[in-house]
């Protein structure tokens, strides 16, 4: 097979060309250790997955579609003469990797980053003139399935309604004509800049995403920046200053000083400082940053513990020319207390009486499994956390405790059926199928469940994994009531392989691989693949379940069964579900707060199914008139502020302004949970009810 090498050259050549009034971005070209650690990637992909996928041409293709879907998956920058130029080596991909020849993807992303530069050279170009906005046109915000622009001209009016989009937007929010301008041309010269400072391992990163996904969902790359955050993300912790940063201009902002940290405990750093330099030791060169890719200088800061970093800082208050100060901080552990289980208690009327209700909101399933194989007695995990927190809440005298797993995607399955043992003790929680068809018990062993009483699990559709294995064990056992909108539908298991241990790598060079290596399996023998867990009690959700969770994904592994494993069932959920709901339903009907949410929902899928929106501003103030109504409506009867839409993204206000919405999006009602914790209450009214009756025969 003749790999077309050819016609991509070519097609840079003329690229260059056309785009000469911009400097062109760097030519990115693939390294000897990334070729490398695909071959070797798919040498394990195509032995040892659950399903294992021949790396061939079927594969190939498939490869090539999720890549440029990747980079383009709106179909706003690449024209149709592209992709068929890339697809003109839609086969040659798994020849490309077993030969270790990478040209392919790099030519792909090479094009790919002059289109962005090109397109936005356009865009800031549009700004000099100005828009009609009584005309009626339209513009399609969903473009996914679109066809790509078939020339130059269809390109520029697609990008003359998306920059007449986002002027519209601000125009409503308030923003004078000069006030827009500045605005959408440093937006637009920031993604130009981003494409200027892609490196080579973001090109190997994007490419080995859309083949470790189309093995299956849930396999995926990790190179060392993302195999380090992933890390970080299971434990919880990381060693560093303790401070949360954020680009802004060019700089790298504090944006959050960390409790504890050795930032906030120095008092030498403030939210809104910017750092312009890094330097390692207490006399290293200092490096300049302005400029530099966040995650570049995240990791100049990062370092062992006990080490010192020094860092150049301009002050908040402090104009661009202002007078810079140097400060050492010992880097020190940083636990990522936000990410952690936490709990609050909320009084609720339930009948006659008025229920304590504890909430546990978990994130993620953590643990900290490097410290757990040391033997270390205090490693980090959520199961352990969690019982911290159920012991509390005893303390505290409360009559229901509810598991908010809402948007946690998973972690640890240990942590899952740990998790699960603190309510039922000892017993099954999750059947395991490997690849060979072998089926394993994996079950709680604790010699006491730490909570006995009332209980339930709020889900919704981001509740991924871990959390289905908890919620769906939960539900079989009926020892809780399930409230939410049907979860992710992950069903699956995965591990991460080290590539560089498999051959006996002395230094980390090739990354390490997630791959899924069994499927799993409710105690009652379904699977919560594809189907999720489907709540006892539904909410209303915001997500749209054709765009998001496993059905999404066209080839994810069918739903399965097998046989039930053997397991003690209580009923008493079951015999109170429709008192339950019945209670439910009267309720929401009379709360202002669920019938307004039930409202949003319902015009944000009428939106979401009309696919575009109304350059016409006559049409568009109309719009933004009613939507201000309902939340000035809502800010009155206390339901957080009236938050319109300014047209600003993130990172275009003012840092303290930025930082006052996020505190008002996390101040607002939280109305599902609310709703949630007035079912438990309902649950412990109505279990109490049962236990006087039988106390009474």
């Amino acid at each position: 097979m003749r790999i077309h090498y050819v016609f991509l050259g070519a097609f840079l050549a003329l690229a260059q060309a056309a785009y000469a009034e911009v400097a062109s971005p760097p030519v990115l070209e693939p390294l000897k250790r990334q070729a490398q650690a695909a071959e070797l990637s798919a040498q394990f992909l195509s032995r040892y997955s659950y399903k294992p996928v021949p790396l061939d041409d079927a594969l190939s293709a498939k490869v090539m579609d999720g890549f440029i879907k990747s980079l383009d998956p709106d179909r706003m920058l690449f024209l149709q003469a592209d992709v068929d130029r890339f697809m003109a080596d839609r086969n040659e991909i798994d020849d490309a990797i077993e030969k270790q020849d990478l040209k392919i993807p790099f030519a792909i992303f090479n094009a790919y980053e002059q289109r962005v530069v090109d397109r936005m050279t356009y865009a800031r170009g549009l700004l000099k003139q100005g828009f009609d906005f009584s005309a009626q046109e339209d513009f399609s915000v969903l473009r996914d399935k679109a066809p790509w622009p078939q020339s130059d001209a269809e390109s520029n009016e697609l990008w003359r309604k998306r920059v007449k989009s986002d002027w519209l937007r601000l125009k409503l929010g308030g923003k004078t004509d000069a006030a827009i301008r500045e605005t959408l041309d440093k937006r637009y010269e920031n993604t130009l800049e981003r494409a200027y400072k892609f490196k080579s391992d973001d090109v190997f990163q994007s490419f080995m995403d859309a083949y470790s996904t189309s093995i299956d969902p849930h396999t995926d790359y990790f190179g060392a920046a993302a195999s380090a955050d992933f890390n970080v993300s299971m434990k919880l912790s990381l060693f560093g200053i303790g401070a949360v940063l954020q680009e802004r201009d060019d700089y790298t902002t504090i944006r959050e000083l960390v409790p504890g940290g050795p930032a906030q405990l120095s008092g030498k750093l403030a939210v809104g400082d910017r750092i312009t330099g890094v330097g390692q030791g207490k006399d290293g060169a200092i490096k300049e940053v302005v400029g530099t890719r966040l995650d570049e200088v995240v990791q100049l800061i990062r370092g062992k513990k006990g080490s010192v970093v020094r860092l150049d800082i301009l002050p908040a208050d402090a104009g661009a020319d202002g007078t810079h100060r140097v400060i050492s901080l010992v880097r020190d552990k940083i636990t990522l207390d936000k990410q952690a289980a936490r709990k609050t208690v909320l009084s609720v009327k339930a009948g006659d009486a008025t229920r304590k209700i504890g909430i546990i909101t978990l994130p993620v399933f953590y643990e900290d499994f490097d410290a757990k194989r040391k033997g270390d007695k205090d490693y980090k995990s959520a199961s352990r956390d969690v019982a911290k927190l159920l012991g509390e809440l005893k303390d505290e005298k409360v009559d229901s405790v509810l598991i908010d797993l809402r948007n946690n995607g998973g972690g640890s399955l240990d942590e899952a059926i740990d998790l699960t043992g603190l309510f039922i003790g000892k017993g099954p929680v999750v059947q395991q199928r490997g690849s060979d068809g072998k089926v394993e018990v994996k079950s709680a062993d604790l010699a006491a469940p730490v909570w006995t009483g009332p209980m339930g699990v709020l889900i919704n559709r981001g509740s991924a994994s871990a959390s289905e294995i908890f919620a769906a064990a939960i539900q079989d056992y009926g020892r809780g009531v399930i409230v939410g909108e049907p979860s992710f539908g992950k069903g699956t298991v995965q591990t991460v392989v080290d590539l560089d241990q498999i051959v006996h790598n002395s230094k980390p060079e090739f990354g390490e691989l997630k791959v899924t290596i069994a499927q799993f399996f409710r105690v009652n023998g379904g699977t919560t693949q594809l189907h999720g867990v489907t709540p006892d009690l539904s909410l209303p959700g915001l997500s749209d379940p054709t765009a998001f969770g496993e059905t999404s994904y066209d080839n994810a592994l069918p739903w399965a069964e097998i046989k039930p494993a053997k397991y003690p069932r209580a009923e008493t959920v079951a015999t109170l579900l429709p008192a339950l709901q019945s209670r439910h339903d009267a309720r929401v009907k009379t709360d202002p707060d669920f019938q307004r949410l039930v409202k949003d929902i319902a015009d944000l899928k009428a939106q979401r199914e009309k696919g575009v929106i109304s350059l016409n501003e006559a049409e568009r103030r109309k719009e933004a008139a009613a939507r201000e109504k309902r939340l000035k409506d809502r800010a009155e009867a206390g339901d957080g502020e009236d938050l319109g839409d300014d047209g600003l993204e993130a990172g275009e206000r003012s840092l303290s302004a930025d930082i006052a919405i996020e505190n008002a999006r996390k101040n607002a009602k939280d109305v599902l949970l609310n709703e949630a914790a007035a079912i438990l209450a309902d649950e412990a009214d109505l279990q109490q009810g049962v236990l006087k009756a039988a106390t009474k025969q």
